[in-house]
Formats: C-alpha cells, sequence, structure tokens
C-alpha cells in the first residue's frame, strides 16, 4: 500500500529541508507517493501568486502534507500562507512537541523536558481580521465600538489600526477536547489550560470556562491552570512539571517558540496542524531566506516533523526507527549541523544533506 502525501517545497531554504525529510521518510521503506507542489516567495515571483491552484488541488485530493517553511512577509505583502491553509482545510489543532534528545546544546540538559503544546490554529487574534489604519471600514468599526462600548477607544480615529480576538466555544472545546484525548492515547498524565481569563473575561473567559467543562469529563488525566504570562516563568524555571498545554491560537504560537528554546531551538522543533479531514506536517522554525541554497541548515525539526506524518499514518514502528535513528546522530555529535555542534565555527560540522544521509544510514 502507497500513501498519497503532498509535498511543499516552500521558499527559502525550505526545498533543502524537504528534500532531507523526504529523503528520510523514504529510507523508513514505507511507501508514500509524494506529490510535488509549490508554494511561498519563490513562486510569486513567477507567477503572481505565492498559493497555485494546484497545490490547493493537491492538497482536496490528499488531505495530508509535508509542508517546508514559508516565509511570511513582515508588516507588508501577501498574509501568512500558514495561516490560510489551516482554516481552508480547518486544521484545528496545531501539536509541537518539544523533546529533549541528550547531545543538543541547551541550558536544560539535566532537566528530562517532554512538554506537547497544544495550540487552537483557527480563531483568536490569527483569525485575521483586522482593519487598517484610516480605512473607510476601520473608521466605521472605530464608530461602532465608541457608541457602544462602556470602554471607548481612546485613541484618535485616524491613528487607530483594529484586530479582532473571536474565541467560540466550538473551537474551544474541540481543541481541549483533542488535548485530552492525546493525553490518554499518548500515556501523557495532565494537561495545562493556559489563559488570560482574569483579563479578558469575555474571550479568554470564555476558552477556560469551555476548557474547564471538557476536563471534567476526563477524570483520569489530571488538569491544572495557569495565566499565560505566569506559564513563561514557570516553563523557564520547572519546566519537568508540564506534559501537555492547552493554549489558544496567539499564547501557543509565542509558547511553543519557548518550549522549543528549552530543548535546543527551533531546529528541533516539529510540529503537525490536525483536522477532522486532514493534516499538515511541518517544522515550527521559518524558511530562513538568507541561507537559501547553502546546505547549512538544521534539517531535525523537518525531518521529526516527517516521523509525526508517519504516526498519524499509524506506522509506528517506521516513526520508533526514524526517531531512534534521529536521537542516535544527535547523541553521536558526529554527522550534525553547525548549529548543534558545541563550538559553532566547528570545521567539522556537515550540510543539510550530509546530516539527512547519516540518520538515513543510522536506520539500517
Amino acid at each position: 500500500m502507497a500513501y498519497d502525501v503532498t509535498l511543499i517545497t516552500g521558499d527559502g531554504t525550505g526545498p533543502e529541508l524537504a528534500e532531507a525529510a523526504r529523503k528520510c521518510v523514504d529510507a523508513t521503506g514505507v511507501k508514500i507517493d509524494w506529490d510535488v507542489q509549490e508554494a511561498g516567495i519563490d513562486v510569486m515571483a513567477r507567477t503572481g501568486n505565492p498559493l497555485p491552484q494546484a497545490l490547493m488541488e493537491s492538497l482536496d485530493r490528499t488531505r495530508l502534507a509535508l509542508k517546508a517553511p514559508i516565509t511570511t512577509p513582515v508588516g507588508t505583502g501577501f498574509r501568512s500562507i500558514n495561516v490560510h491553509l489551516r482554516q481552508a482545510l480547518g486544521l484545528y489543532a496545531c501539536v509541537r512537541p518539544c523533546k529533549y534528545y541528550p547531545g543538543v546544546r541547551t541550558y536544560f540538559d539535566k532537566t528530562p523536558v517532554d512538554i506537547v503544546i497544544m495550540r487552537e490554529n483557527t480563531e483568536d487574534l490569527y483569525a485575521g481580521i483586522e482593519f487598517e489604519r484610516g480605512s473607510e471600514e476601520c473608521g466605521k468599526l472605530y464608530d461602532f465600538i465608541n457608541g457602544i462600548s462602556p470602554k471607548p477607544i481612546k485613541s484618535g480615529r485616524e491613528e487607530t489600526g483594529i484586530s479582532i480576538k473571536p474565541i467560540s466555544v466550538a473551537g474551544s472545546e474541540k481543541i481541549a477536547r483533542y488535548s485530552f484525548e492525546y493525553a490518554r492515547k499518548n500515556g501523557r498524565k495532565k494537561v495545562t489550560i493556559v489563559h488570560k481569563a482574569n483579563i479578558m473575561k469575555f474571550s479568554d473567559g470564555l476558552w477556560l470556562d469551555t476548557c474547564r467543562k471538557v476536563a471534567a469529563q476526563y477524570p483520569d488525566i489530571e488538569c491544572d491552570e495557569r495565566i499565560v504570562d505566569n506559564m513563561c516563568m514557570q516553563l523557564v524555571q520547572k519546566p519537568e512539571l508540564y506534559d501537555v498545554i492547552c493554549l489558544p491560537n496567539l499564547y501557543g504560537d509565542i509558547l511553543s517558540d519557548l518550549a522549543a528554546g528549552l530543548v535546543g531551538g527551533l531546529g528541533m522543533a516539529p510540529g503537525a496542524n490536525i483536522g477532522d479531514t486532514g493534516a499538515v506536517f511541518e517544522a515550527t522554525h521559518g524558511s530562513a531566506p538568507k541561507y537559501k541554497g547553502m546546505n547549512k541548515v538544521n534539517p531535525t525539526a523537518m525531518i521529526l516533523s516527517g516521523m509525526l506524518l508517519l504516526r498519524h499514518l499509524n506506522e509506528n514502528e517506521a516513526a520508533d526507527r526514524l526517531e531512534n535513528a534521529v536521537a542516535k546522530v544527535i547523541a553521536e555529535g558526529k554527522d550534525v549541523t553547525y548549529d548543534m555542534k558545541p563550538n559553532r565555527d566547528d570545521p567539522t560540522a556537515v550540510g543539510t544533506r550530509e546530516m539527512a544521509e547519516a540518520i538515513c544510514q543510522a536506520m539500517h
């Protein structure tokens, strides 16, 4: 049996990372028919569209993708392709494991960090409901809010941009339930619900209330709660106390980077975006365009995202072999990229391709 999977090559260092991950997944022996598709700045420059129709047609067919990083312009340009794909495919759960592998450079190498960030993926401030300062629509919304709110916007009408933070019962319930089901299925003992309900009582308050109701249905899983700023401190002070952490979209994005820092950085941080009828697997990090074509960047996060893809396909034996091979290469410290050496200028550091090849060899 062969699985149909869309391989999105991305931009910047994305194509190099996509090839490295594909090679390692193929080396497990699991049969995958890859449908290779482009997205991002490079295809935008050629066609005027960063998200080609051919890619969306491929995803409609496969409902499954391994996606390399794609650049999101800061402040201007097209909106995040990552966000668009999550919303278009209904990928409501962003799963970001942050696990320490011996041999990785980190201040927490004596602490057993093994945390899974569960980030709601379609709502909150990342829903993209924004109104530009000075636009007619923003002005209308400004006037409407100031007409009905007991706490009007105090900055000037022409000075203010507005973003909307929608959080629903349905969206909160789905990610909370997914978090508890994941914990139960994977032998995790605790889910921590993160919020800012002390300040945002009608959005984060709704989130917290909904998550509590879901938690009550899982008496076998411990549940606790943390305000998001306190959670940041807790993760830095005593990350070993945490297991599965369930957060709204914005907080989940921020804390997943913090948790990645505990285990060696974004180069060690894989991710999965899960919906009821589809899934996209991707590294947490960006496209690092300054390293494009240099065969330099760490492929571990993309390769581990491929490992998560295999687990999603219930190819658990192959996933275990791939993860064990990654762990072996890292522990040996020989065939790893510059960022994983004790001295980042170490001339023995290998490139992206060479590290992927070493991981393939370690499986055999």
